[in-house]
C-alpha cells in the first residue's frame, strides 16, 4: 500500500504501510522501542523473535533471528539510525552487519485523537530488491500483520492498565 508523502525519487523501491493504533503515541512508541515489548509482536502472524542483541540508541543494533511458521529461522540486523522519542524512528534493516541489500526504514508516530497513526516507510536499494521482498517474502502483508499484531499487543496492555 502506497499513499501519499511518497518522494517521486523512490517511489519505485518502497513500500509504504500505515494502521491506526488505539493507543496514545508514547505507548507505541515504547512498544516499538523496549525489547521486553518487541519480542511479544514482532513479525508476522505465525512468526517469534530470539534476540541476540539489543541496544536503543542511535548507533545501536537489534541483532535478533525471526523464525517461521514452518520453522524456517530468519537472522535479521537492525541499525537505529534516527530516534526522535515518542514521533521517529529511522533504521537500517538487513540480515547481517554490512549487508548490501539493506532497506532503510522510517517510521512516523502521529497523534490521531487519542490514537496513535503509524506510518511505516521502507526504502529498497533497487526497484529488483523491493519487488524480491513483495513478491517472495510478501512484504507488504507481513508489514501489515506484524503492525496488526503490535496493535493487539498495545490493546491488551491498556486492557492491563485499567481496573
Amino acid at each position: 500500500m502506497t499513499g501519499a508523502g511518497q518522494d517521486l525519487e523512490t517511489a519505485d523501491r518502497e513500500i509504504v504501510i500505515s494502521r491506526v493504533i488505539a493507543a496514545p503515541r508514547e505507548l507505541v512508541f515504547e512498544a516499538f522501542t523496549e525489547v521486553r515489548h518487541l519480542s511479544r509482536w514482532w513479525g508476522p502472524e505465525g512468526f517469534s523473535t530470539t534476540t541476540r542483541a539489543f541496544e536503543f540508541r542511535v548507533g545501536g543494533v537489534w541483532d535478533f533471528v525471526m523464525h517461521g511458521p514452518d520453522g524456517t529461522d530468519y537472522p535479521e540486523w537492525i541499525t537505529w539510525t534516527e530516534i526522535v522519542p515518542s514521533e521517529r524512528i529511522a533504521l537500517l534493516h538487513g540480515e547481517h552487519r554490512d549487508d548490501p541489500n539493506a532497506f532503510a526504514s522510517t517510521l512516523a508516530f502521529e497523534p490521531d485523537g487519542t490514537a496513535t497513526r503509524i506510518v511505516m516507510r521502507t526504502v529498497f536499494p533497487t526497484r529488483q530488491l523491493r519487488d524480491e521482498a513483495v513478491e517472495k517474502y510478501h512484504a507488504i502483508e507481513g508489514g501489515e500483520q506484524t503492525l496488526g499484531n503490535l496493535a493487539a499487543y498495545v490493546a491488551e496492555l491498556t486492557q492491563k492498565e485499567r481496573p
